[in-house]
């Protein structure tokens, strides 16, 4: 039973609809599952271990608030981790990942014009994840993990700027294009740039004049410098036509 109150209550967290500084009291929770607090005080030791909530074991949690220090240091080793997963599955994907790949794209334009935020992020999330398919399956579930304790910032930027939905339609078409033809280099400074850009704008929003230094410092391990122009809108329509 933790597991399944530790899954549902992450979840709300992650999509925001418990946002930071909601109170947890580890007795109504109990009533609202219909459990002992055993499972309670389980499930909230492992929201606090992935960072998502303060927790008094016998009482009662709090969810955290977000933070800029955090998310940097998040994001830069996303950077770190996904760029290494990028460059060992260029050129590499099978057949059928790569149509999965695009379908997933193309599931991403369909749900953003359909304002269904819910379906985006779950395309989203499973793109990414076949860009980066050939890390053994320790890697990918620390990979999985940091991205998905990034999911409330992005969501809020998201809210705040619906002008990045544009921007980062090009980067992934770019970005995938650059992992089907086996480019690891690019592949990398790609990705690179594509979780910066993120970090940068989120980082700035929470605390304006803030530096990234974590962010810049994986940048330039990976790429050598600081943030890349925006890559072009040209590759989108070279990579539609893989989707089959």
């Amino acid at each position: 039973m933790r597991v399944e109150i530790h899954d549902h209550l992450r979840q709300l967290i992650l999509e925001g609809r418990l946002p930071p500084g909601t109170e947890l009291k580890q007795a109504e929770l109990a009533r609202a599952f219909d459990v002992s607090r055993t499972p309670l005080r389980e499930a909230f030791r492992m929201l606090q271990e992935e960072g998502l909530v303060e927790a008094d074991i016998n009482h009662r949690g709090r969810v955290t608030s977000l933070d800029a220090a955090e998310l940097d240091c998040l994001y830069a080793a996303r950077i770190s981790l996904e760029a290494l997963g990028v460059r060992i599955s260029a050129g590499r994907l099978t057949r059928r990942e790569v149509q999965e790949a695009s379908a997933q794209l193309h599931d991403m334009d369909r749900a953003e014009q359909a304002g269904d935020s819910l379906a985006w992020h779950e395309a989203h999330h499973t793109f990414h994840g076949l860009l980066v398919a050939r890390c053994t399956p320790t890697v990918l579930r620390t990979i999985t993990s940091y991205a998905e304790r990034s999911e409330r910032y992005v969501r809020r930027m998201q809210a705040r700027h619906p002008d990045e939905f544009v921007l980062r339609r090009r980067e992934h078409y770019d970005l995938f294009a650059a992992v089907v033809a086996g480019e690891p280099d690019r592949g990398a400074r790609l990705l690179a740039d594509h979780l910066a850009g993120s970090a940068y704008r989120i980082v700035e929003d929470l605390t304006a004049g803030e530096d990234a230094c974590a962010v810049r410092a994986a940048v330039d391990m990976i790429c050598g410098h600081g943030l890349e122009s925006a890559p072009s809108a040209a590759s989108v329509s070279e990579v539609k036509g893989v989707h089959t």
